[in-house]
């Protein structure tokens, strides 16, 4: 496992993505996403969470009747009732995962299970032996296990690869951790867990310290080999680890992670904003890879090194996520360089001092905007 140079992606968008507040999709929005996450070649589409709710239910089904060549999954709680559900909900698809989970950390066990650890035990057991007489691809995920005991967390995945668990996934459900302390657990369960290195070990972050990418990062270090994740980061609280910065990073620093993904990186922008369409949330200006800003540049230092060549501010090319070419945007900071260059883009070729007499004018207009349009600049000069 640990030696394999492909990294599944997992997008749980329609599960842990749909769970945060106000982010609820209908049906047939939820299943025009799914077409487009398989479009985008991810391994694992997490459809939903099939007992929770009957449009829960149907939409999980309709996703598994629909998807031809990603692996659909549904989620369960360690509870039979559960795994029913998700049997039903995935009955017409080609390819199918049941994803069980149970908190381990003494604090859910304590007061959300009110269960003991040798009862928590006998629940993963249970419900990884119960969904194998259904499915032959079975994950098992230790909600909250940043937070939990080591030597417990580590019975527990032995125990879940014995009941017939094909992916373990380690989850810092709270965003708890550090990029340094997950690199040290995962690697500690990687070396104390019989027969872990017979199954794929799968790492789930959230961003409530705004280090859920960092430690997805980091867990492939450490020799994780699925990275479960949503587009544009949504989920509970503040989110969860964001598809396109886990997969560009991927992608751009090859040479440092040595690994790869099959996603088809050219439609990341396109599902980006199907997803803040349907979900009302919008993307901010500075996200990485997907915001409006990523590809845009106001100050003239950095306008004169991306007219002279894209890679001295930009380390990716716009067309790999499917967004807008280079952006330059005229304001109080752009230059001499770029404003001789959107005169040239209209047929305008002024001589030195009405250059410099232009270029003045604009400062003074650039100071009282927060950008100034093409058709502006080419009123000045008319002016």
């Amino acid at each position: 496992m640990a030696s394999s140079d492909k990294v599944l992606i997992f997008d749980t968008t329609l599960r842990d993505g749909e769970q945060a507040p106000g982010a609820a999709m209908s049906g047939e929005q939820k299943l025009h996403i799914a077409r487009l996450l398989e479009k985008l070649n991810v391994d694992v589409i997490e459809a939903g969470f099939p007992i929770s709710s009957q449009g829960d239910f149907d939409s999980v089904h309709a996703i598994a009747r629909t998807i031809e060549t990603s692996t659909v999954a549904a989620l369960s709680r360690a509870v039979r009732g559960d795994i029913d559900a998700c049997v039903a909900a995935l009955k017409p698809a080609r390819r199918s995962r049941l994803h069980t989970f149970i908190s381990t950390s003494s604090i859910h066990m304590r007061y959300k299970l009110k269960q003991s650890p040798d009862e928590v035990h006998e629940r993963v057991v249970d419900s990884v032996s119960y969904a194998r007489r259904f499915f032959d691809d079975v994950e098992w995920s230790c909600e909250d296990g940043t937070r939990s005991d080591p030597d417990f967390l580590c019975r527990c995945f032995e125990s879940a690869i014995k009941a017939g668990a094909t992916t373990v996934n380690l989850t810092d459900t709270v965003g708890f951790t550090t990029p340094e302390e997950f690199f040290e657990l995962i690697s500690q369960i990687l070396n104390r867990v019989p027969n872990i290195d017979k199954v794929r070990f799968s790492a789930h972050c959230h961003d409530d310290l705004g280090m859920a990418v960092a430690n997805s990062l980091s867990a492939i270090r450490a020799g994780a080999r699925q990275i479960e994740c949503t587009i544009n980061g949504i989920g509970e609280r503040a989110g969860n680890a964001s598809l396109e910065e886990v997969v560009m990073a991927l992608k751009v620093r090859a040479g440092a992670y040595g690994v790869k993904t099959g996603v088809k990186t050219e439609f990341l922008k396109e599902l980006s904003n199907c997803v803040s369409e349907y979900t009302g949330f919008v993307v901010p200006p500075n996200k990485a890879v997907v915001g409006a800003n990523a590809f845009a540049h106001e100050s003239g230092i950095h306008q004169h090194g991306v007219i002279m060549h894209r890679n001295t501010y930009e380390i990716i090319d716009p067309a790999d996520v499917g967004g807008e070419d280079t952006s330059i945007v005229m304001g109080r900071h752009s230059g001499r360089h770029a404003l001789r260059r959107i005169l040239n883009q209209h047929g305008h070729d002024l001589g030195e001092n009405a250059f410099e007499d232009l270029y003045q004018r604009f400062k003074q207009v650039a100071d009282t905007k927060k950008s100034v349009s093409d058709d502006e600049i080419i009123a000045l000069v008319q002016s």
